[in-house]
């Protein structure tokens, strides 16, 4: 950094940074982002710095350690932002940058005064840390008082960022006695207990869950889970994906993780029930990968690290697009932060009463979307069945 701004430095490596707003981007930069804002926050008892990126149309986020925020600003300061005001425990410090790129600073007596920076635990998660829940003291989350461990955390944020998608989507099951949920590929079920949690012990809802999993260990330990909390309504079944049959009427399908073509399975079962809501994280989605060819993208598809991301994004844009296609609403949202999975991309689907106009629109788009890189998806099942 700059000599002249040292004191910015010492500033933020002892710790003394309140808030700081970087602005008036020099004319003759290549515009990107319009602002940053960057505070102190405390994250499981690490100090970093939390920086937004202010755009025309959108925001975005990331956390810094002291010494990558110092070289953060190194980068931007002088050559794209020409002011940057920094609020400290001892002053008010502005930053000005003239054409030449020579800097100054200019001290006022304090404005702002530090508060709270704990960052974890001032959400209001649904369930909240602190406070006792028997499936996660059992599953060995939180201890018996109700503080969730340290290392479980993410687990913890994981759990609650589902259930807001759960809550959010609560009101399309309102006229059900029983909600009918199947959960495919369950694992160690997590998400399930969490899922039986919420909606029986919080809302009081009747249930009748069923996670499905391939591994008969993971079956015993969970059905073993459920009859020791007495989470009477929830079942686990050894089974596949695509072999899965029943009579009964399927309100919400959960598949979560789901390996490659699995996912597409799920979705395909999904319809077939016309289940009303629809959660699917999908995972490595490799079907695509060797198929996917368009000459005026070979810049994209020559490198694999490029073409796996881009083969991922096709493929859950046809698997969103299959179900525009039958009926659904569909929205693609993010599950957890990037820094924890690369996996993130939740598909929330709505059984909808569409027009025959908008499923025709969609019909086009999904084929034109399949014309363009000449693939062949095993979601097109999908659409044969209707």
């Amino acid at each position: 950094m700059n000599e002249n701004l040292k004191s910015i430095e010492d500033m933020i490596r002892n710790g003394d940074l309140i808030f700081a707003v970087l602005s008036n981007i020099r004319k003759g930069a290549q515009k990107t982002y319009n602002k940053l804002d960057i505070k102190p926050v405390l994250i499981k008892g690490s100090q970093l710095y939390h920086v937004t990126y202010q755009y025309e149309k959108k925001v975005l986020h990331d956390n810094f350690e002291a010494t990558e925020l110092i070289d953060l600003l190194d980068e931007v300061m002088g050559n794209y932002f020409k002011q940057g005001v920094f609020y400290a425990t001892d002053g008010d410090y502005q930053l000005l940058f003239n054409k030449k790129m020579e800097g100054k600073i200019i001290t006022k007596p304090p404005s702002r005064f530090k508060v709270e920076q704990e960052h974890n635990r001032k959400k209001n998660y649904i369930i909240p840390d602190g406070e006792p829940c028997d499936f996660m003291t059992h599953l060995g989350l939180m201890d018996s008082d109700g503080r969730v461990f340290k290392k479980k955390y993410d687990k913890f944020r994981q759990l609650n960022k589902y259930l807001e998608f759960v809550s959010d989507s609560l009101g399309r099951l309102e006229d059900l006695d029983v909600i009918r949920i199947i959960d495919f590929g369950c694992g160690k079920a997590y998400l399930t207990f969490a899922l039986y949690y919420y909606l029986v012990k919080l809302q009081n809802r009747n249930v009748e869950i069923i996670g499905l999993d391939l591994k008969e260990d993971v079956i015993r330990f969970c059905n073993d889970t459920a009859s020791a909390l007495g989470y009477d309504g929830l079942t686990f079944e050894l089974g596949d994906i695509k072999d899965y049959e029943t009579e009964k009427t399927v309100d919400m399908v959960v598949s979560l993780h789901a390996c490659d073509t699995a996912t597409d399975e799920a979705l395909i079962k999904s319809v077939g029930w016309d289940a009303k809501i629809i959660f699917a994280v999908p995972c490595c989605q490799h079907e695509l990968f060797k198929q996917l060819e368009n000459p005026a993208m070979n810049p994209l598809l020559r490198y694999g690290v490029i073409k796996d991301k881009l083969a991922t994004l096709v493929t859950d844009s046809l698997r969103a697009s299959a179900l525009e296609c039958v009926g659904y609403d569909v929205q693609m949202l993010e599950f957890i932060d990037m820094e924890h999975t690369p996996k993130n991309v939740l598909i929330r689907a709505y059984k909808a009463d569409k027009t025959e106009e908008a499923i025709m629109r969609a019909q086009k788009e999904y084929q034109l979307l399949k014309a363009t890189f000449k693939a062949k998806p095993s979601i097109d099942r999908l659409l044969m069945m209707k």
